[in-house]
């Protein structure tokens, strides 16, 4: 049976994915983004023709941040389920664009609570974020580990997107299920992240910014992977307990009486900066000119998935291996810098 989905930040990278899975299965896929110039646009817009090729995918430009418009289209549209990936992603792009991640990632998602609360939506798939865990020295990283000290705002952001959700489910009984994805790469991916900034220094023979030394480690996360469990999710909205909130002393933090649940989406294989750019060498047949750089303000040492409850729950496990997945990711990037007339974002 198929069904109406409404995907935002549907032009984006994990976006695209998960627009295309769902289509391609038959459903009608309602996308929403605003292309915004956090990168160039051009790459939005071409991720955009490449779902044009499905017939089950509509497109509405429009920001979350925009009540009159959101709650328009969910009124034209109707749609049974939402998964909402629309947000301001970068770490170090909050420190000086703190605003633009409270209209976005707070405000936008403020609004499509309210417009699914209001059009009784069946479920809604709500983004987080790995970087919810913050300075977590224990590893690997569980649902059920405590998430109270951020070391960036937009994790912060996440971490506030997951208690803004919770209350929506305990007070509206609005099921809503929070997927913190790890370090998510492949082809279409985003300019600004390290998998894409060093491709591109290793075939245009530039320096490429190597910070701590390398020896940063990231469970990194083949975007069809990311995608697939998505999808598993989508269709199996959480149920209420019917305990209620008196049950709190007993309750698990990645667990609730209400009608919400909590997933790592990881391999639970993570790898150091420095062996990424060794396996980039291999798929280039380039070799780095680094610019090594002290850690950044809001990054982590690590990320490391324990992604034991989404198996649990649906059987799912990751398919594509980091070798595998930067191979087809060089393949894709070199295709597409021939095709945008050299351009990298």
């Amino acid at each position: 049976m198929t069904s109406t989905i409404l995907v935002t930040g549907a032009a984006g990278f994990i976006g695209m994915h998960v627009s295309a899975l769902l289509a391609g299965e038959g459903h009608r896929v309602v996308g929403v983004d605003n292309l915004n110039d956090y990168y160039d646009p051009a790459l939005k817009r071409a991720r955009l023709a490449e779902l044009s090729v499905h017939r089950s995918f509509s497109f509405e430009r429009a920001d979350v941040a925009d009540a009159a418009a959101i709650q328009d289209i969910f009124a034209r549209e109707r749609p049974q389920y939402v998964v909402h990936l629309a947000a301001q992603a970068g770490v170090r792009y909050a420190l000086d664009h703190p605003l633009t991640y409270v209209s976005s990632n707070l405000q936008g998602s403020t609004v499509i609570l309210e417009a699914c609360r209001h059009h009784e939506v069946r479920h809604l798939v709500f983004a987080s974020s790995s970087s919810v865990y913050g300075g977590n020295v224990h590893v690997p990283f569980r649902e059920t580990d405590r998430v109270d000290h951020p070391v960036s705002f937009y994790a912060a952001t996440k971490r506030g997107n997951e208690l803004m959700a919770h209350s929506y489910a305990h007070l509206f009984a609005l099921p809503v299920t929070m997927l913190r994805y790890f370090t998510v790469y492949g082809p279409w991916g985003r300019p600004d992240m390290a998998i894409w900034k060093f491709t591109n220094g290793l075939l245009s023979n530039t320096p490429i910014d190597v910070y701590a030394g390398g020896d940063l480690s990231r469970d990194f996360t083949h975007v069809a992977d990311s995608a697939q469990a998505t999808r598993e999710l989508l269709f199996s909205p959480p149920k209420s307990s019917g305990a209620g909130p008196a049950s709190i002393a007993d309750a698990r933090p990645d667990h609730s009486w209400a009608p919400f649940e909590i997933y790592n989406v990881g391999r639970s294989d993570p790898v150091s900066v420095n062996q990424l750019i060794s396996m980039l060498e291999t798929h280039t047949g380039a070799r780095a000119i680094r610019r090594d750089l002290p850690m950044q303000p809001g990054d982590v040492e690590r990320t490391f998935a324990d992604p034991s409850k989404l198996r649990a729950a649906t059987g799912f496990e990751p398919r594509v291996a980091l070798d595998e997945g930067l191979e087809e990711f060089v393949r894709w990037f070199r295709d597409w810098r021939a095709r945008s007339g050299g351009a990298t974002g």
